[in-house]
């Protein structure tokens, strides 16, 4: 009986311990945002932060831009929905999320332009598969 006892009370335990891959994904998105960001990624580019929207399963990433590609016509001319898409297909970090269906956003801010939003694209798993 103490066996018993002790088995269920096991099981119970491991499977308490347990979080889905959205809470995991949640959790990972606002841990990075919290120790990582705001992270200079190019002398004009600083990524703000990283998130999950748990109802549409989106991974999203929001990007600050100033200088010279703080412009909507400079971002689109650089193709940035064709570069971000080569990114979300070809990378391995990615592949659990990828393999899950997960969609990825990506937005950029105006700097000169007090937050005001120059690009954003969505990927969703008919996009990179």
């Amino acid at each position: 009986m103490k066996n018993t006892a002790l088995l269920l009370l096991s099981i119970l335990l491991l499977t308490a311990c347990q979080e889905t891959l959205e809470d995991r994904c949640a959790r990972e998105a606002r841990e990075y945002t919290e120790k990582h960001c705001p992270t200079l990624i190019t002398e004009n580019m600083v990524m703000d932060s990283m998130t999950f929207d748990k109802a549409t399963r989106t991974i999203g990433y929001s990007y600050t831009v100033k200088g010279a590609i703080d412009d909507t016509a400079v971002i689109n001319s650089n193709e940035p929905r064709k570069r971000l898409l080569e990114q979300v297909k070809n990378s391995p970090n990615l592949k659990l999320y990828k393999d899950a269906g997960y969609s990825f956003r990506y937005t950029y801010y105006s700097t000169k332009e007090n937050g005001t939003k120059l690009f954003e694209a969505t990927f969703r798993k008919s996009d990179y598969q």
